[in-house]
């Protein structure tokens, strides 16, 4: 697999960080740390991605600093017992991967940065997030809330600025190498679909878990990292429900199965979603609901270009999706609680490190930004749930479908 991102990739995005910045505070910024799984295993490792976007680095726990011109990392000792296990940091590594030459341990470089804390008012870094998010059921990463912790103890006067907003600003947009890592990502998602859904490949699943082993293997031996997210494979009314990921039951004949999945290439993600049926040809309304669902993707497609804002789109998609499902006998009135009991969830969201990666949905878009369009139509009354997803990146004056490669039709 080719490589896309060198030291140079990184080394730019710390001086643009600069630019954007233009306060003199320290800049300090934190990997993730590793969670645990059971005993002393811990959960596969995933790294913050603003702190991989301006080092390159995939090791837990180690800290950037940018202090003007001047920048270095600290990296944490480690137990000899955990070295035996899971290896050492290499510093001459992480300087060959970031490009910053200068790499400390903890002793000497908590040293260096506490003194510099204790002369200044401010500090730039990442905020930490709350470590319960209600809305979605998830504890979060604590390593920036112990980074911050460890600052204000060396300075209790500290004021934070927040590098949020500024680092969503330079991933939202995507540089050369980005766009080629997500295009590897999104044609290793096509080719991996087109196999599977083939119907002679169909035939022989009769379970969800065996369609998510040959998409698994699809993508590995194509060269991704893996999914980029846990992929969705849900027949019947199991689609019903939008993140069905424990992929166990049996299938039946004559069903509609959704696959949403994405591989990821160095980081950076696919998210590709086609919905198709079990043996034989679908039914009448299966067929009415997804023409329903393409006619809706094709509409939203045309919306996407320069100045578009999200926000509004959205609304337009919201009515647009009204008229198909009044259209579709499922409501009377077009209004937001009834459109979006059968349609819940948004068209697009933005995609790069993250498959949901950061943007601002008030502001335009702009030229090489990449989103997702998924419009879907669930009716749990009637066991059926149709998704169509594909992924877009904004032109110069339009927008361009990157996974045009794969079909629409329900297969």
């Amino acid at each position: 697999m080719k490589e896309y991102f060198g030291p140079e990739f990184f080394s730019g995005n710390r001086e643009r960080l600069r630019q954007l910045f233009t306060g003199t505070a320290p800049i300090v910024l934190t990997a993730n740390g590793l969670l645990q799984r059971a005993s002393d295993e811990a959960y596969p490792f995933h790294q913050d991605r603003s702190f991989w976007y301006l080092t390159g680095i995939a090791e837990p726990d180690i800290m950037l600093v940018m202090d003007k011109q001047k920048e270095y990392l600290i990296v944490p000792a480690r137990e000899s017992v955990r070295e035996a296990f899971d290896g050492a940091v290499d510093p001459q590594a992480l300087s060959r991967i970031s490009g910053i030459q200068t790499v400390l341990n903890d002793k000497e470089g908590w040293k260096q940065l506490e003194a510099r804390l204790k002369k200044v008012q401010h500090v730039a870094t990442l905020a930490a997030g709350p470590a319960y998010l209600d809305a979605w059921g998830l504890y979060t990463n604590p390593a920036r809330a112990s980074v911050i912790k460890r600052m204000k103890e060396a300075n209790p006067s500290l004021e934070l600025l927040d590098l949020r907003q500024h680092l969503a600003k330079m991933r939202a947009v995507k540089q050369p190498p980005e766009l080629a890592a997500i295009q590897s990502a999104i044609d290793i998602t096509v080719d991996t679909l087109k196999e599977v859904t083939r119907s002679s490949s169909l035939a022989k699943y009769g379970f969800e878990y065996e369609l998510e082993a040959d998409i698994t293997r699809g993508f590995r031996r194509r060269g991704a990292d893996g999914h980029a997210f846990e992929p969705i494979v849900a027949g019947g009314p199991r689609a019903c429900t939008l993140h069905n990921v424990a992929n166990n039951h049996a299938l039946a004949s004559g069903e509609l199965v959704v696959l949403d999945v994405g591989a990821s290439v160095q980081n950076y993600a696919a998210d590709i979603t086609r919905t198709v049926v079990l043996g034989g040809k679908p039914s009448r309304r299966q067929e009415q609901i997804y023409t329903a669902v393409q006619e809706a993707q094709t509409y939203a497609c045309g919306l996407l270009k320069p100045g578009t804002v999200l926000k509004e789109y959205e609304k337009q998609m919201e009515q647009f999706m009204g008229e198909k499902l009044r259209e579709l006998g499922l409501i009377k009135t077009i209004d937001k609680e009834t459109v979006r009991r059968y349609f819940p969830h948004a068209t697009s969201h933005f995609m790069g490190l993250n498959v949901h990666d950061v943007g601002d949905y008030e502001q335009p878009l702009e030229p090489n930004m990449v989103l997702t369009v998924e419009p879907g139509i669930y009716v749990s009354e009637e066991g059926i749930g149709i998704r169509l997803e594909d992924d877009v990146l904004i032109t110069k004056n339009s927008s361009e479908v990157l996974s045009k490669k794969l079909w629409r039709s329900l297969a």
